[in-house]
């Protein structure tokens, strides 16, 4: 293709759209509901991950040794917890301890200090590398012989694997019945544009313009159609998701959830929204061209 050409072909395509502007107008707001549901449910999933990963690197659960054991008996239990699967660390904590940890920041008061360590029972925090497996986890550390009690959350963790496959599940259900919409009605736009120039068409093939010559202006189409929409979803998901985090950041009741700055995230978004921008666009436009151009 000449060099020259380019320039034909991107004003033909663009002066195309208004044409048939109502077309035009439907199949970009089609891409643009497309990506941001996309983009949504991608950062709640990418901010669900993270929270994910924050929970599984600080959570841990207590296991309570028996009342009965002196202190050599309770530390030798810790050779068969670790030696059970998902267990990533695991530390000792005796009586003493416990009450020190216990009445940390109650110096003030006399009732928290004069306890007896005998209140206590010596325990082990127990850490664990895969939170979906924390409930068969705990069922085996309290098998051991000694263990007397567990104090772990499974329901929270399970929470998380839920709300996260809940994410993931509906935004690819959700963007894979979009994005067959969205070529849908970017392929009859360029349909309805090559039946609009139709006359034109066959007269530039009677003077020699060949295939691809006429194909180009809607393909270029397409394609200022789907990067139109791509930039125009990335500062509106930027906006929509800077609203929420400022509403979440400020809100008392929601302070166990951390929004990650869209900033960091920017860069990523905006590559995925100019590649799928790309491929609904001048996909949509060969799926058209395809059928009512003859090769």
């Amino acid at each position: 293709m000449r060099r020259f050409n380019h320039g034909y072909f991107f004003m033909e395509g663009f002066r195309s759209i208004f044409t048939h502007g109502l077309m035009s107008f439907a199949a970009l707001c089609m891409i643009i509901c497309c990506l941001l549901i996309m983009g949504s449910f991608s950062l709640v999933a990418v901010n669900l991950d993270n929270m994910w990963g924050r929970y599984e690197q600080q959570n841990e659960f207590l296991a309570f040794v028996e009342e009965t054991y002196d202190d050599a008996q309770s530390r030798g239990l810790e050779r068969q917890i670790l030696a059970i699967p998902n267990v990533k660390s695991v530390k000792f904590e005796s009586k003493g301890e416990a009450k020190i940890a216990f009445a940390e920041g109650k110096e003030e008061n006399d009732l928290y200090n004069s306890l007896p360590d005998e209140v206590f029972r010596d325990r082990y925090h127990i850490k664990v590398d895969d939170l979906e497996q924390l409930t068969a986890t705990v069922a085996q550390v309290e098998a051991v012989p000694g263990v007397a009690d567990t104090s772990a959350a499974p329901k929270i963790a399970q929470g998380f694997v839920v709300v996260r496959n809940i994410a993931s599940g509906v935004a690819i259900i959700l963007v894979s019945i979009l994005l067959l919409v969205s070529l849908f009605i970017i392929t009859n736009t360029i349909k309805l544009a090559t039946f609009n120039r139709r006359e034109e068409i066959a007269i530039m093939k009677m003077c020699g313009a060949t295939n691809s010559f006429v194909r180009w202006p809607f393909v270029f189409e397409g394609l200022i159609i789907g990067v139109t929409g791509a930039l125009l979803s990335f500062f509106m998901q930027w906006g929509i998701y800077t609203l929420i985090s400022r509403a979440i950041t400020g809100s008392d009741t929601m302070r166990l959830i951390t929004v990650l700055p869209f900033g960091g995230m920017a860069g990523n978004v905006l590559i995925v929204f100019l590649v799928t921008g790309f491929v609904i666009g001048v996909g949509g436009s060969v799926l058209a061209i395809r059928r009512f151009l003859q090769v």
